[in-house]
């Protein structure tokens, strides 16, 4: 019953790889540390813990709650809301997205003057509008994991992005991780 948890927790940990790209490229070069942390991160990590995502929701289970029609709208909608912040996010860091570096800059612009973590706050919103959507015991488990993920790779990434960006630092002290400001910080 709880197989998906395999590949979820496996996917995770080797999506964590981008918390660890200044780590990678100081062992094994620049251009050797980014392609492991793309090749953990892009092509285990994403698609495994997408694996055990989706077998998460193929595993009968008890519903935690009965579904009602508008928590099928509301989950839709948080869904739809993820990807509308995840897409331009990703647009805006182009390819520190896919091969992060030890040569990325900072991206202050778009979403990223609101919030530090769009791309994870998009993921968030998906992660509980999906719970909507299948409020069973494994579903809710797996999508529970996710959040806890997120939070923990955020943290994580930071701690690599203070040593990979000169001006992360500052940037954290005027943005907020997740919940926007109402208006922009301006870049100093």
């Amino acid at each position: 019953m709880y197989t998906f948890l395999i590949p979820l927790a496996f996917g995770f940990a080797s999506n964590l790889a981008s918390a660890f790209t200044t780590t990678f490229s100081r062992r094994f070069g620049q251009k050797p540390g980014s392609i492991i942390t793309t090749i953990l991160r892009n092509l285990l990590g994403i698609p495994i813990w997408t694996i055990g995502l989706g077998l998460a929701m193929l595993t009968p289970s008890p519903l935690l709650i009965t579904p009602k029609s508008v928590m099928g709208v509301i989950g839709w909608l948080l869904i739809a809301m993820g990807a509308a912040i995840i897409i331009p996010a990703l647009l805006a860091i182009r390819w520190r997205a896919v091969i992060p570096s030890t040569q990325d800059t900072l991206v202050q612009y778009g979403l990223y003057a609101y919030i530090r973590h769009p791309i994870h706050a998009g993921t968030l919103l998906e992660f509980i509008g999906m719970f909507l959507l299948k409020p069973t015991q494994t579903f809710t488990l797996a999508c529970v994991l996710g959040i806890l993920w997120i939070f923990i790779q955020s943290r994580l990434e930071e701690f690599d992005l203070l040593q990979r960006i000169p001006d992360y630092g500052e940037y954290m002290k005027r943005v907020p991780a997740f919940l926007p400001h109402l208006r922009p910080d301006k870049p100093a």
